[in-house]
């Protein structure tokens, strides 16, 4: 009887050729950090920040000339829960809001005639933790409505370090809107951000509560219902309430910034150096004026 032996082939890899792949790996892995660490600090810096804030403008504008309203991007800093200063404005996240002119009566609308909301279904954009967008104007008095008081930093007798060294003065800074009219151009047009049901913060609509999870009253913000504080009387003192939109900002870098806020001359000794670097937008476009 004849017997046949079968043997069965094993295939993998020999010490040998095993170490020739992990030392192929180790190669490309080497290779390809650096880049991708050159991607990721593309991103962080002011280059990465400004094409981001364009797409927005963009889009924004888009959105004004598809639905026929005023529409906008708002720039604010969010109430972060999780920081032992949840409204510290030097390290609180910074976004970017789409909004919407609703002056519509409350339930339905703001409810007031310059009212904004945001625009239900685009989520808050959030700008890298390394740089932050300030619009560098002050608004120092809102109790004419036809005419706010604003200082500009960069005002020789009015501006400079006593107009940035305040909590409530960097997030007036931090926190405005370029806005869109109904024919995709850039204007100036009074803003004032509200919840989508238009309940106002105070005593006697205490209890009233809307769902809004953007811009809402401050106990709804604080127990994480929504992100950002609505403008409202109540908030003045925290530099936050009605104000024009704006043409203009700075992109500064957060480290550096907070360097010089904490020292006391965030004008002096940091601001006034990007005095230069002031980024426009086109009036009839609202793209970003190239600086060449």
């Amino acid at each position: 009887m004849q017997y046949r032996v079968i043997r069965r082939c094993l295939t993998g890899l020999t010490l040998t050729e095993l170490a020739v792949v992990i030392a192929v790996m180790a190669l490309l892995a080497g290779i390809a950090l650096p880049a991708a660490r050159m991607i990721i600090g593309s991103f962080e810096s002011g280059d990465g920040a400004r094409s981001m804030i364009s797409a927005a403008l963009a889009s924004a504008r888009a959105l004004a000339a598809k639905e026929g309203h005023y529409v906008g991007v708002r720039f604010q800093k969010a109430y972060n829960p999780d920081a032992p200063d949840p409204l510290n404005p030097l390290t609180a996240p910074q976004y970017m809001i789409f909004i919407v002119h609703d002056p519509d009566p409350e339930p339905n609308g703001t409810g007031l005639a310059n009212g904004f909301r945001a625009i239900e279904g685009c989520k808050p954009i959030k700008l890298p933790d390394s740089i932050g967008v300030m619009d560098p104007t002050i608004v120092i008095d809102r109790s004419d409505s036809t005419k706010y008081d604003e200082i500009r930093l960069d005002d020789p007798l009015r501006g400079g370090d006593a107009r940035v060294d305040q909590a409530f003065e960097l997030t007036d800074t931090t926190a405005f809107s370029v806005i869109f009219s109904r024919t995709g151009k850039l204007v100036t047009h009074r803003v004032q951000v509200r919840n989508r049901e238009g309940i106002p913060d105070t005593a006697a609509r205490a209890g009233d509560v809307s769902s809004d999870d953007v811009f809402n009253k401050k106990a709804q913000v604080d127990a994480g219902m929504a992100m950002f504080y609505q403008d409202d009387a109540a908030y003045l003192p925290m530099g936050l309430g009605p104000e024009y939109s704006r043409n203009r900002f700075v992109i500064y870098d957060r480290d550096k910034f907070a360097r010089a806020y904490k020292a006391g001359k965030a004008w002096s000794d940091y601001l006034a150096a990007l005095a230069t670097e002031t980024i426009y937008l086109n009036p009839y476009t609202g793209t970003i004026i190239s600086k060449d």
